[in-house]
């Protein structure tokens, strides 16, 4: 008795389209469709705001401090690890070995 039958859903269309109109389905679908997403968003944004809330209690709990943004601004500068050290030169790469092919080696060998 309680299932759902195809009938139940044809006769719902059938007394839905009577209602409000074939023209109008379209958009009520469209603005439902829009609606949906809008609370998706909503409810993943409140998700998030949770976990950078419960990540910052751990984080208080474990006595970490952020940084104030004057601090952050003042981080020693460390240069790219290919970047020459101050020295005023530009950074020069390595020598590279030639690129030998593994069949031209093997017919030489």
């Amino acid at each position: 008795m309680g299932a759902l039958k195809p009938w139940h859903i044809a006769v719902l269309v059938v007394v839905l389209i009577l209602l409000f109109g074939a023209k109008r389905l379209p958009d009520a679908a469209r603005s439902l469709g829009r609606s949906l997403r809008i609370i998706k968003a909503e409810t993943k944004s409140l998700h998030d705001d949770n976990d950078r809330d419960l990540a910052e209690k751990a984080d208080a709990q474990a006595g970490y401090q952020p940084l104030p943004p004057q601090a952050a601004q003042q981080a020693p500068y460390a240069p790219h690890p290919q970047q020459a050290p101050h020295t005023g030169q530009p950074y020069q790469a390595p020598p590279q070995q030639p690129v030998v092919d593994p069949v031209q080696r093997i017919r030489e060998n």
